[in-house]
């Protein structure tokens, strides 16, 4: 379950932000979580759930929004969402093999006091 280790580095990143900030309690975190990740968003909650105990964190709505994959075409330089595990632009119907989202775990914002 490498969601664990994950949000335990999700957290260190929250918490040091959170001390930076002056504050010392977290009440939301909003995550980005890309399709193509590889996180199950549902174990990544659960773990949220344990590494948050007794930190700053415990307690904290954790709001998880997931992220689409875009693909980007050299050919016709367009972006596009691919319909499936085959990345063909719908324009060209070229092959692409260029993900410029979908693939990461994000930190998108913090809400602290």
């Amino acid at each position: 379950m490498h969601e664990l280790s994950l949000m335990e580095a999700t957290l260190a990143i929250a918490l040091t932000q959170t001390q930076a900030a002056g504050a010392s309690t977290i009440h939301s975190l909003e995550l980005q979580v890309g399709t193509l990740s590889g996180i199950v968003p549902e174990a990544l909650a659960f773990a949220f759930d344990v590494a948050s105990a007794g930190t700053a964190a415990e307690g904290a709505e954790l709001r998880l929004k997931t992220v689409p994959t875009r693909c980007y075409c050299g050919d016709c330089q367009q972006e596009f969402q691919p319909r499936d595990w085959i990345y063909e632009c719908p324009h060209c119907h070229r092959l692409s093999t260029d993900i410029c989202q979908g693939q990461d775990l994000i930190l998108a914002s913090l809400e602290v006091s």
